[in-house]
């Protein structure tokens, strides 16, 4: 049963991974209008928002089911969860109360955008590899 859910935790990172790399092609997709692209932000955060609780929640089921002890790595990745969040938040903030009729205005958040979806991806990134250590036996987080 372990396994199971093991395994559906980490299909649901995958699915996190392939949102934020599609993610990564909003501003180039709606950032032609300033609202367009204020709406497909909202989308996107929304689906961010979704899957990343859905990580979230599978992996705490896990951990509650198998009465797996809280250590490093579980701590590394609530962290992380709760840093992606935040600056998801905070993005779409951004792009909400910016005045997107100027055309400067919608170059930098669009750039923005991009910045932060990276910065995510790798941040999400670095999570896995160290879990995948981990699990090799590379890296201790106990």
């Amino acid at each position: 049963m372990f396994d199971e859910m093991i395994m559906i935790h980490a299909l649901l990172i995958k699915v996190f991974l392939a949102v934020l790399a599609a993610g990564i092609a909003v501003p180039y997709l709606f950032g032609k209008e300033g609202s367009a692209f204020k709406k497909a932000a909202f989308i996107y955060t929304l689906v961010f928002q979704a899957i990343a609780t859905m990580v979230a929640f599978s992996g705490l089921v896990a951990m509650i089911s198998v009465k797996i002890p809280m250590n490093i790595g579980i701590w590394i990745m609530t962290v992380s969860w709760v840093m992606l969040m935040f600056v998801e938040i905070k993005k779409y903030k951004l792009i909400k109360n910016a005045d997107l009729s100027k055309e400067g205005h919608l170059k930098l958040v669009k750039s923005a955008f991009v910045k932060v979806s990276v910065v995510e991806i790798v941040l999400v990134a670095l999570v896995v590899f160290l879990k995948v250590m981990e699990a090799k036996g590379a890296v201790s987080l106990s």
